[in-house]
């Protein structure tokens, strides 16, 4: 009677010391850590649109040229100021001072508009509830109170900023896609590495009676296991980065850090501020790393053995 292999009893091919685990762990942690970070930044991008959508879909911006020309009695920037103030749709109005407008305008004119001899506009920073259903009838309103007052929409930048957001997440999905084949092609070089070196120890056992699945479950399970020690170190050294990018992130989300922090209060505060879509994508990693070892390395051993002799 055949002897018979024990895969999971023993290490009957020598696998420990074929297939290294120091080159094959380390090369799956760097693909890990990659991956973690384009996955990550696909869902900055998506949360940075969302709220940038948010507030740039709720506010509109009126500009009054010539706003200290009479109208009526008052000037056309009080008759734009009394008209926002009246009107249902709107939830708050504010004029910016021209301070703040020669702020806006200083990195297109090169110096202090305020010194040039040009008129410069009356500003409104206007917020409505609904701006798709206000806008039109506001500008109504305002052209009716004083001619020529422009209502700004910010749909050109509302598409371009989506275009952006879909073209940095084609971006990462194509990122993850070329770091499984990557990871793929790694896991298939080391495992035919391990079955060239144990060539002889392979045909003998297989010669012996040792099955196909039996060969193959060894490798499956010995790549496997390196697979997701290397999967669990690219987690450990992109965690800290993802936390960092968070932290600087924060400011420019709704739900930024609360300050002040103390130094117990921080790692929850940074652990709590990665969005949990994101904390499942990298749990999920891990998993995808081993199932890419374990098919990988079952079909590589059963093509390998399909070919002896």
């Amino acid at each position: 009677m055949p002897p018979t292999l024990r895969p999971q009893r023993a290490d009957d091919l020598g696998l420990r010391r074929a297939l290294s685990d120091r080159l094959l762990p380390l090369l799956v942690a760097a693909m890990i850590f990659l991956a973690a970070l384009a996955t990550a930044g696909a869902e900055a991008a998506a949360g940075l649109a969302q709220h940038w959508q948010i507030g740039a879909s709720s506010m509109i911006m009126v500009q009054v040229p010539s706003p200290e020309a009479p109208v009526q009695g008052a000037s056309r920037a009080d008759i734009v100021a009394r008209a926002l103030a009246d009107s249902p749709g709107v939830a708050s109005a504010r004029r910016l001072p021209p301070a703040e407008i020669a702020a806006l305008l200083q990195p297109w004119l090169g110096e202090d508009p305020a010194r040039l001899s040009l008129p410069l506009p009356a500003l409104f920073e206007v917020h409505l509830p609904d701006a798709a259903a206000g806008i039109g009838t506001l500008a109504d309103r305002l052209a009716q109170a004083a001619p020529g007052t422009l209502v700004e929409r910010n749909g050109v930048w509302l598409s371009r900023l989506t275009d952006l957001v879909r073209s940095i997440q084609a971006c990462a999905t194509l990122a993850l896609v070329v770091v499984g084949f990557v990871a793929t092609a790694v896991v298939a070089v080391a495992t035919r590495a391990g079955l060239s070196a144990r060539r002889v120890s392979i045909e003998i056992v297989h010669g012996l009676g040792a099955t196909d699945s039996m060969i193959a479950g060894q490798f499956a399970a010995r790549v496997t296991a390196l697979a997701l020690a290397g999967a669990a170190l690219g987690i450990v050294l992109a965690l800290p980065v993802l936390l960092g990018l968070a932290h600087l992130a924060a400011p420019f989300l709704s739900a930024g850090l609360p300050p002040p922090m103390t130094d117990d209060a921080l790692p929850a505060s940074l652990l709590a501020s990665l969005p949990p879509s994101l904390w499942g994508a990298l749990a999920a990693l891990p998993a995808i790393a081993a199932l890419i070892g374990w098919f990988t390395a079952q079909t590589t051993v059963r093509v390998w053995l399909a070919r002896l002799p």
